[in-house]
C-alpha cells in the first residue's frame, strides 16, 4: 500500500473514532413520567427513546422486537428499577449489556416510601380504625381476595417500596440531578448544555409545585377513593387525603368482598369521588359507586393518555392536580 494511501486511511480511522466518541449518547427510557425528565435534559441535543409507549402500563407491559433493538444499541438505560418495570429485569441481563443503566429510583435524594399493605389500603378488622383513621387489616373473606393478597405480599417481599416516587416534585429534581450526572459524565461535550436545560427544569418543577399546593389546598381534606395505590408521594406531599384503593395490585382484580369493603369505606368517611385509570377496567368503579352518592373522575398516574415529551411531567400533575379539584370541588 503506498504510503500516501495508508496516512489517509489513518487520519480517516482517527477521524471516525473521534466523531464516535463525540456523538450524543444513545439514551433509553422506560416509562413516560422519567422520559420527561431525561428529554428536558437532552433538549437541544439529542432525543430519548422510549420503551412503553401509548396508553399501555409498565404494571402490564409486554416487550416488542423493536424495544429489544433500542436496547441492544443503548449506551444509557433509564429506569425506576424492577419493583416498577418486571418486564425489564431480564431484558437488561441480556440485551443491555454494552449500556450503562441507571436506577432512578436510587437516585441521591429520592425519598423511597414502604409500599402499604395496611391502612386504608386494606379491608377494615371489626371495624376498628388505627391512629388517623387508618384501618387494620384482617385475613381477605374470599377466596379471590386471599389470592390477591397472596400476590400483594409476593410483590413486597424484601422490603419494597412504591414506585410512583415522581409524584413529588422533590423526587423529580432528585432524579434531573442524577439525570444531569450521568449524561454529563457519558457526553462531556455537552455537558454546559445538560447542566442548563436542569436549571431550567429545576424552576419550571419549583413553579408547578407551588401552584399545585395553591389548586388542593381548599379540597385537600376532603376524601377521595383512587383504583390502586400509586398516589402516596402526591398524598405525602400536598396532604391530600387519600381514603382507599380499589386494589393495592393493578394486576390482581379485587374479589368481591374488597369491593363491598370499599363502597362500606365511602359511606362510613364520606368519600366524595372515585377515580379510575385509563388503562385499567373502568367497570370496577362502577361497581363501588353503586348504591354510594360518591361521583366518578380519572387519574392518570403513569400518564397513559398523554403524549411523550419534555412537557409531559408537568401536564400529568397538572392533570391530577385539576382531575381531583374538579370533582372534589362539587357540592354533594
Amino acid at each position: 500500500m503506498p504510503f500516501r494511501t495508508s496516512l489517509i486511511l489513518a487520519a480517516t480511522a482517527l477521524l471516525g473514532a473521534g466523531t464516535a466518541h463525540a456523538r450524543t449518547p444513545d439514551v433509553v427510557v422506560s416509562i413516560k413520567p422519567i422520559h420527561a425528565l431525561v428529554a428536558s435534559i437532552m433538549a437541544g441535543v439529542g432525543e430519548p427513546k422510549l420503551i412503553v409507549e401509548g396508553a399501555a402500563s409498565p404494571h402490564t407491559y409486554n416487550m416488542k422486537p423493536s424495544n429489544a433493538a433500542a436496547l441492544e444499541k443503548a449506551d444509557i438505560v433509564f429506569w425506576m428499577g424492577e419493583g416498577m418495570e418486571h418486564f425489564l429485569e431480564k431484558p437488561l441481563e441480556t440485551l443491555g449489556t454494552k449500556a450503562t443503566i441507571v436506577a432512578l429510583e436510587e437516585a441521591p435524594g429520592v425519598e423511597k416510601l414502604p409500599q402499604r399493605e395496611g391502612g386504608p389500603f386494606e379491608p377494615h378488622d371489626d371495624g376498628d380504625e388505627a391512629e388517623g383513621g387508618h384501618a387494620h387489616t384482617h385475613e381477605p373473606a374470599d377466596a379471590h381476595d386471599k389470592k390477591h393478597a397472596d400476590d400483594l405480599k409476593h410483590a413486597h417481599d424484601d422490603g419494597a417500596f412504591d414506585m410512583h416516587s415522581w409524584l413529588d416534585p422533590r423526587n423529580a429534581k432528585a432524579m434531573a440531578a442524577e439525570i444531569e450526572t450521568v449524561l454529563a459524565k457519558a457526553d462531556p461535550k455537552h455537558a454546559a448544555a445538560y447542566r442548563a436545560n436542569r436549571a431550567t427544569l429545576d424552576a419550571r418543577i419549583d413553579a408547578l409545585d407551588l401552584a399545585i399546593a395553591a389548586t388542593l389546598a381548599p379540597i385537600k381534606d376532603r376524601p377521595f377513593i383512587v383504583f390502586h395505590d400509586a398516589y402516596q408521594y402526591f398524598e405525602n406531599r400536598y396532604g391530600v387525603t387519600v381514603a382507599g384503593s380499589i386494589t393495592v395490585s393493578p394486576e390482581t382484580t379485587p374479589g368481591a368482598q374488597r369491593l363491598k369493603d370499599i363502597r362500606a369505606k365511602i359511606a362510613t368517611l364520606g368519600a366524595t369521588c372515585v377515580f379510575a385509570e385509563p388503562q385499567f377496567e373502568p367497570k370496577l368503579v362502577n361497581v363501588v359507586l353503586e348504591g354510594t352518592n360518591a361521583r366518578s373522575g380519572t387519574l392518570d398516574p403513569e400518564a397513559g393518555t398523554l403524549t411523550a415529551g419534555p412537557d409531559l411531567y408537568f401536564q400529568l400533575m397538572n392533570s391530577i392536580a385539576q382531575s381531583l379539584e374538579n370533582c372534589l370541588s362539587q357540592e354533594g
